[in-house]
Formats: C-alpha cells, sequence, structure tokens
C-alpha cells in the first residue's frame, strides 16, 4: 500500500515539475457549444434516365414459290445439255455454260409463271423496345463542415469542425507559467 502511494506521489511531482518548468503538457477539458451551423455547399450531379419505348419494324420476306429450285436446277441442266450439243471445237464450253444460264432463267421463270399470285415480297412488322440514355441534372446539397461557437469559462471561441460536435467540445488547455 506504501508502495502505490510513492508511485502516485511521483506521477503527480512528474506533472508539475513538466508543467512548472515550462514544458509542454497537453491538458484536455470540455466546453459547452453554443452553436453549430453547417457549412453547405451545392453540387451539381448528372444522373442517367434511361427511357424505353415501343417501335415498329417492318421487313420484308421473300416468299418463293415452291418447287423454285428444282424447277431451276432442271432448266439448267437440260439448258446445259443442249448448249454443249450445239457448240463445235473451242467453243464448246461458253456454249455449255450460256445453255446452262439460259435454261435456269427459263426454269424459274416458270415456276414463278405456274405459282401465281402470293409469291414474292411480302412486308412484314414487329414490335421491338427502343431505348436511350439521357443525364438529368440535379443539385444537391454537401456539408463542408460545421461553423462552431463555444464557452468556455465565460470566453467565447469560434472554430471551424468537419462534423457536428454535438453539446459539447473536446478542447485543449494550454497551461504555461507566466515568468
Amino acid at each position: 500500500m506504501n508502495s502505490k502511494r510513492t508511485i502516485a506521489g511521483l506521477a503527480a511531482a512528474t506533472v508539475l515539475l513538466a508543467v512548472s518548468s515550462g514544458a509542454d503538457a497537453e491538458v484536455y477539458d470540455y466546453a459547452k457549444v453554443i452553436s453549430s451551423q453547417p457549412i453547405i455547399r451545392y453540387v451539381t450531379v448528372k444522373t442517367p434516365v434511361r427511357e424505353c419505348w415501343q417501335d415498329t419494324e417492318y421487313y420484308t420476306v421473300y416468299n418463293r414459290p415452291p418447287g423454285l429450285t428444282g424447277s431451276t436446277l432442271a432448266g439448267a441442266l437440260i439448258g446445259g445439255v443442249i448448249g454443249h450439243q450445239f457448240g463445235s471445237g473451242h467453243g464448246n464450253d461458253a456454249a455449255t455454260i450460256a445453255g446452262t444460264l439460259i435454261g435456269g432463267s427459263i426454269g424459274a421463270s416458270a415456276a414463278h409463271r405456274n405459282a401465281g399470285v402470293g409469291y414474292g415480297p411480302v412486308q412484314h412488322s414487329r414490335p421491338v423496345e427502343r431505348c436511350e440514355t439521357h443525364y438529368r441534372d440535379q443539385r444537391e446539397k454537401r456539408i463542408d463542415g460545421y461553423n462552431v461557437v463555444y464557452s468556455y469559462h465565460g470566453q467565447k471561441y469560434a472554430t471551424k469542425m468537419p462534423y457536428d460536435p454535438g453539446k459539447k467540445i473536446k478542447i485543449r488547455v494550454d497551461i504555461r507559467p507566466a515568468g
């Protein structure tokens, strides 16, 4: 028990020695907050807004008559055989090719004639969703800190703080000898 008193006495003597010797001693206390006003800054924020709507898309489908491919191939084959029969010498290949092309064209035309009405290009439509993104400007409040007025031992002081301190503020009290 005696050693505890000695340690406490030594600690108190050290503090008094530090204060009386002019060394910097940090002592804290609390002061009453009189007012705390936010420092407000307005900023413009761009917010994306997506807008969508229904639209109609048009497209064309080419209806082919049944048997068009077969008729074209049959016409090309017959035309190629006839062209080969009429060609002679070096013109034999050219006549065969010309006969194939002419025969294919005649076969396709015949298929179209025999198919009648309803074949060919047909317009269709379908609903499509279209979207765009626009940016809307909004003004927002931002708090840059607080102007705080507080009193300590009958004196008023003012400071700027990054947060609202509430009803009391912790302050540093500087104790130095006057001499």
